[in-house]
């Protein structure tokens, strides 16, 4: 999956509305549909059965020298001048001279149809032809009245459609709304309390170590102290995720050095590297990657993926950090030597609180979900790739920008081309 959880939830609410519109639209041009469908219908049903009905009476009974209107009488003996071209057919009034049974058909000639019913009569045979004309014709005015019909009706269809599915999906997204604003404000209240603890247990974890308690003390302190901060973690995730919910186009945004911001990340994780005895390396070109976007949303998104590697490398593993510049696009990578994952898994890891199976210790929080948002919320992709026990390659591709503007009075900076690389090794 490509999209944020935010675009996603946005999406579902798009798609509702447009099927609850679509779904409406439907029924109602069905019904006029059927409508019209019922009309044509019985029309021609009373039209074939009036024809037929006074064909087979003026066959019966009908003066062939003064046939009705639009109706012709012909036996044998009769000339094919008398009525329409082609007629009598003379094939049927033999036909049922010769077997004394009536014979009806319809046939088509100059453009029009004729109805002919041919039957025994005064020991020979008589031919009875109706011109449809007439009734085509009505038939004809009927299908472009309900032509006209089922195009207003389709037309009304749309629009109560779009105003049916705009007030259908409104509780949806005012719910949604409403969740958004309670995780915000509730991450807000939290964020006090939460860091209050945080010191609370710095403070005592210190007076512990100087009253030289018993270590299983020492330890539950630094467990609990390990459980707030990455409560802390959850809260700013929280709220992360809800301003860039909020405001995806944020005006905070600037030129963000990617370089820095990857050269802080590691920064932060070269401790944690150490102690775990993992080789952490870092490629990058001379000069900044420079990318539009919030310095700390961006500052999170790539800490959270240099801290999964870590968290994922076992001891002696190695951790590489590579950046670049290609066709205006700056690509960030984070690949490790870690326990990797199954390829069918690769979507569903940036699924929020997911946990795949034979994944080994997950960060608490939001983790590769805020991070995927984070980057689709600045028009970027993501991109996992891994093979069990073969390692994971996490990378990041955004937007770049050209150059930013000097200082006042100032000139645009220009770097040589080029790559660097520092590491961080194990003691």
């Amino acid at each position: 999956m490509s999209g944020s959880w935010a675009q996603a939830e946005r999406a579902a609410v798009r798609r509702a509305g447009v099927k609850v519109g679509a779904l409406t639209g439907l029924v109602i041009t069905a019904v006029v549909a059927l409508v019209g469908c019922i009309a044509y219908g019985v029309l021609v049903h009373r039209q074939d059965d009036r024809v037929w009905r006074e064909l087979r009476y003026n066959a019966e009974r009908g003066d062939p020298a003064a046939p009705p209107p639009c109706t012709w009488l012909f036996t044998l003996d009769d000339a094919p001048a008398r009525g329409p071209a082609g007629f009598p057919l003379r094939e049927d009034l033999e036909a049922v001279r010769a077997s004394r049974s009536a014979v009806e058909r319809t046939v088509e000639r100059d453009g029009t149809s004729y109805a002919v019913r041919t039957q025994a009569r005064d020991g020979g045979a008589v031919q009875a032809v109706a011109d449809l004309r007439y009734q085509l014709a009505d038939r004809r005015f009927l299908l472009a009245a309900l032509a006209v019909g089922e195009l207003v009706g389709l037309l009304a269809a749309v629009v109560t459609g779009v105003v049916v599915g705009r007030r259908a999906v409104a509780p949806l997204a005012e719910a949604l709304a409403k969740q958004r604003r309670f995780i915000t404000d509730a991450s807000h209240e939290l964020r006090t309390p939460v860091a209050r603890a945080y010191t609370r247990v710095q403070v005592l974890s210190r007076r512990a170590v100087a009253a030289a308690l018993p270590v299983e003390h020492l330890a539950g302190l630094d467990r609990l102290a390990g459980s707030i901060r990455r409560f802390g973690e959850i809260i700013d995730d929280l709220l992360l995720s809800a301003r860039l919910t909020a405001d995806p186009a944020d005006a905070d945004r600037g030129p963000v050095d990617l370089a820095e911001v990857a050269e802080s990340a590691v920064a932060a994780e070269a401790e944690r590297a150490a102690e775990r005895q993992l080789t952490l390396t870092v490629d990058r070109p001379d000069g900044p990657l420079l990318v539009r976007g919030v310095d700390s949303a961006l500052r999170r998104a790539v800490g959270e993926l240099l801290a999964n590697a870590v968290g994922h490398t076992p001891p002696g593993g190695r951790v590489a950090l590579s950046m670049g510049r290609a066709g205006g696009v700056v690509a960030l990578t984070v690949a490790d030597t870690g326990d990797g994952f199954d390829p069918a898994w690769a979507d569903r890891l940036f699924d929020r609180f997911h946990r795949g199976p034979g994944a080994g210790e997950r960060r608490y929080g939001l983790g590769l979900a805020l991070l995927r948002e984070v980057v689709t919320s600045h028009g970027g992709t993501v991109e996992a790739v891994g093979h069990p026990g073969r390692g994971a390659e996490f990378t990041i591709r955004l937007p770049g920008v050209a150059q930013v503007p000097a200082p006042r009075g100032g000139k645009l900076a220009s770097r040589a081309p080029g790559h660097r690389e520092s590491r961080v090794r194990a003691p």
